[in-house]
């Protein structure tokens, strides 16, 4: 899920403390808003989502230009591996609402390359094992505007701020390489509510983004049962699917995820 429209490569420029603030303003924001005053009571929603994330497709090349292009899946496997998620969402009014995002990814495993690979001008060989670590962590910010609100459907439609902090490394004897990627994403943020009666529903929530070097989606369908006291249940299906084909780097994967998310708002 990166694009190179969208990455920061000056890691000791503006842009980098830019973004590290950024995350450091994304976390700060989460936690101000699970202990919000009173005044807010009825406008915070917090979510923790979980369960198993399974890859479908991994595929590494690093430089873009240069390198050796070769399956990440070979190394990790496909899973599942256990996912944790944290929302904080703010209800501003009727129409619209704030929510952050803390998604943190990473997942490991030791194999055999198909063949000697060129890594970030490295070459690991097929002949001993390697250990393969991928982590994609995001800081996301969303606005959402709803704007239809009739009978049993709700649409709304926004924006995210996606700070993608994410890294690709081999591990080969004592010898060790790392792609790392820091960079803002804009998406642009569709969600979809069908009322089932007072207390079900099914939802839609969908982020995502293309441009001509990369493209990234992240999508949910879910069913949700609210419970009386302000608790509520979800269960679904979740896939995030992207990468990007540039100079610095090559890489495409798509993950699904089974979750369950229990949340409250109070």
């Amino acid at each position: 899920m990166q694009s190179e429209n969208f990455q920061i490569h000056d890691k000791g420029g503006a842009h980098l403390l830019f973004v590290k603030l950024l995350m450091k303003l994304c976390v700060l924001s989460m936690l101000l808003l699970t202990i919000a005053s009173p005044a807010l009571a009825k406008d915070i929603d917090v979510q923790l989502e979980g369960g198993g994330v399974w890859f479908s497709r991994n595929d590494v090349r690093t430089p873009g230009n240069g390198g050796t292009k070769f399956d990440m899946l070979d190394l990790t496997g496909k899973g599942p591996y256990p996912y944790m998620r944290l929302y904080a969402t703010h209800y501003i009014n009727d129409k619209h609402a704030l929510r952050l995002t803390l998604a943190p990814l990473e997942v490991s495993g030791t194999g055999r390359l198909l063949e000697d690979v060129t890594f970030n001008d490295d070459v690991f060989t097929a002949a001993a094992p390697t250990k393969g670590i991928y982590k994609f962590n995001t800081y996301r910010l969303t606005y959402r505007w709803l704007f239809y609100d009739r009978e049993n459907w709700r649409w709304g439609i926004g924006a995210a701020a996606l700070v993608r902090d994410a890294s690709i490394t081999l591990e080969q004897g004592n010898k060790r390489q790392s792609k790392d990627d820091l960079g803002l994403v804009p998406l642009l943020h569709l969600y979809g509510e069908y009322r089932v009666n007072d207390q079900a529903a099914v939802i839609w929530d969908m982020e995502g983004a293309w441009s001509p070097m990369g493209r990234a989606v992240d999508a949910s369908l879910t069913a949700k049962y609210d419970f009386d006291s302000g608790w509520y249940i979800m269960a679904g299906y979740r896939t995030l699917e992207g990468g990007a084909d540039n100079d610095a780097a090559y890489t495409f994967a798509w993950l699904h995820y089974a979750q369950a998310t229990v949340g409250y708002r109070f």
